[in-house]
């Protein structure tokens, strides 16, 4: 869930490294450091502390010219968010210097094997990484010492080592977490994320796991853990600076609900060639083939497997089951004889996720990865994948990677039913109605007239239900309102003790025949002094509802209902003046169980 950025070469690799941490903050922001190599007096400097990569580029703006560094963004797993436990970690005498992604699962016996002798600076795991490096580099080569290091590592690691004795090499290795090397004119960068090499680099090689990198200036050789050299197979970077930027708008999050339309027609144009889709046929046998359908995935992703579990089993009669990764990968259910495994995920790094997959893949199961990162290691790693083309999305909160998702899943769904309506049109027509509603919308007057407390309810039925879902998670995670989506109905059966008087509830209206339902629970909670408000679609208005969206197809509503959900959300943290894009102990690509 870090951030790490290594640069050598022929450049100030200080400003490589900064803009590359910068680029990936939202991956961790605990804490961020550097580490240069000072010419005049032969050491790497280490320069970290707790805060954002702005402080580091504070105190590190007075930094000689290095061609050499790593720098890392920190998201804390091990140990306090403080000066001492961020990275760089080094290795008692300063010989090495480490950053680190991931989690060492058996650190304290390695530290009791190996190290108990040693003086310890941090509460980390990884400070054991470089101490072990160190040890075995007394009696071995140091890419043997560190080779040997990582066979003894349980867990997961994205790994970038210096060693003070030879400062012309950048060490890399890769386990579970991503990491990602690139090759260009001014030089070798090495980061966990492809947005950090644009700019920088020409082309990429995404490291497989137990593989280690030996760079430098002008140079990469790559290996196994056993020393054995393997082939780079390099593939050009597609991106530009201009998708990590954010424009006109004043967040990361707005841009990307704005992007909104613009992803649905980008997955249209991937997609489809004139009314024939484009997904491999092999794809779509092995789920049709398929008795049943598993769909995993954590947060978001989760809520969008929950619509797709709706369009796969009205429009191709083939039963779903959607399971929370973290929970299936320790407590399976019942499985059926013929499975498919659907894997929804934004980044493909999910390590919930990748628990998943590594048993599925050792059960010998067919996988099908659904993810916005085709580099990634779920979708390398996965019988199939499918790319969500959402472009990058930088906000932690996620929203057109939902979109995206909901998209594809229903695009699957589609293709194997019997298309009893034209799907590229009404994908169309759902794109437009985001774009009108985003044209007009009034949500911030909404939020400041009714967001007055510290909780909130969205409620909803059929589709609306999972809607309500996400939309909480969104208002929970950036404004930091205790926020619970619920089934309309079941307010009664409990939740409706946690009313009090200005008890914000929301209520999502999508289908005509449910209407009057959900109407009569909002009229419940009025009586018990709640503050209520509706999103519903054109063809459910009454007169009083306060916000209104253009009719879609119906199975199609999550697609565009959920738009003034993430806008209540980000208004919400706007006017409580939270930081949106990055909000507090979160970080976008959740590369730890």
């Amino acid at each position: 869930m870090c951030g790490i950025v290594g640069f050598i070469g022929h450049k100030n690799a200080k400003d490589v490294v900064l803009n590359g941490l910068t680029r990936l903050e939202y991956r961790g922001y605990d804490s961020a450091g550097l580490s240069l190599y000072n010419q005049r007096y032969q050491i790497f400097d280490v320069y970290k502390d707790e805060g954002r990569v702005a402080k580091l580029v504070e105190s590190t703006k007075h930094a000689d010219f290095s061609t050499i560094g790593i720098g890392h963004t920190r998201w804390a797993t091990h140990g306090k968010v403080n000066k001492e436990n961020s990275h760089p970690h080094y290795s008692q005498t300063r010989r090495f210097i480490v950053v680190h992604n991931g989690v060492i699962e058996n650190y304290q016996e390695l530290k009791d094997q190996y190290l108990h002798n040693h003086v310890f600076q941090s509460e980390t795991d990884t400070e054991v990484i470089a101490q072990l490096i160190e040890t075995f580099s007394q009696t071995l080569h140091v890419e043997n010492a560190i080779t040997t290091t990582l066979k003894l590592l349980h867990g997961s690691y994205a790994l970038l080592v210096l060693d003070s004795n030879d400062p012309e090499k950048i060490y890399a290795a890769k386990y579970k977490s991503p990491l990602i090397l690139g090759v260009g004119s001014d030089g070798i960068t090495i980061a966990s994320d492809l947005m950090a090499l644009v700019g920088y680099s020409s082309d990429y090689h995404a490291l497989d796991d137990k593989t280690f990198i030996v760079a430098r200036k002008d140079d990469v050789r790559l290996f196994n853990l056993d020393h054995q050299p393997l082939d780079l197979h390099l593939k050009k970077i597609e991106l530009d600076d201009a998708v990590t930027t954010k424009g006109e708008y004043a967040h990361y999050m707005l841009k990307e609900i704005h992007e909104q339309p613009s992803v649905i027609r980008r997955i249209l144009t991937n997609y489809y060639d004139k009314d024939i889709v484009q997904i491999k046929p092999e794809i779509l046998s092995a789920i049709k083939d398929a008795d049943r359908l598993y769909i995993l995935a954590a947060g978001t992703s989760m809520h969008a497997g929950l619509i797709g579990k709706q369009l796969f089993e009205k429009l191709c009669e083939i039963p779903v089951e959607v399971h929370i990764a973290s929970e299936f990968a320790y407590q399976k259910p019942l499985l059926s004889k013929k499975p498919l495994f659907i894997l929804v995920t934004q980044s493909g790094e999910t390590a919930d996720l990748r628990a998943c997959l590594v048993d599925l893949n050792e059960r010998g199961f067919e996988t099908l990865t659904i993810t916005n990162v085709p580099t990634s290691t779920l979708a390398r790693e996965a019988t199939y994948s499918i790319e969500l083309f959402a472009g990058p999305e930088i906000a932690v909160a996620s929203t057109k990677a939902y979109v995206a998702q909901v998209s594809v899943l229903t695009i699957l769904a589609y293709e194997l039913s019997q298309k009893p309506f034209d799907l590229h049109t009404e994908l169309s027509k759902a794109a437009i109605s985001i774009e009108n509603f985003l044209a007009s919308e009034n949500i911030r007057e909404i939020v400041r007239h009714y967001l007055t407390r510290r909780n909130a309810f969205f409620i909803g039925r059929g589709l609306d239900y999972f809607i309500g879902l996400e939309a909480a998670l969104k208002l929970k995670e950036i404004s930091y309102i205790q926020t619970e989506g619920f089934a309309a109905g079941e307010l009664k059966h409990g939740t409706i003790a946690l009313i009090e008087d200005s008890t914000p509830v929301i209520a999502l209206i999508s289908d005509p025949k449910m209407s009057p339902n959900t109407r009569s629970n909002l009229k419940e909670v009025q009586a018990r002094g709640a503050k209520t408000f509706k999103i519903v679609l054109e063809s459910c208005k009454i007169e009083g509802d306060e916000v209104i969206i253009d009719d879609v197809y119906s199975l199609l509503t999550p697609l565009v209902m959920v738009v003034p959900t993430q806008l209540i959300a980000y208004y919400a943290a706007l006017e409580r003046a939270y930081d949106i894009d990055k909000p507090r102990n979160l970080a976008k690509s959740v590369t730890v169980e």
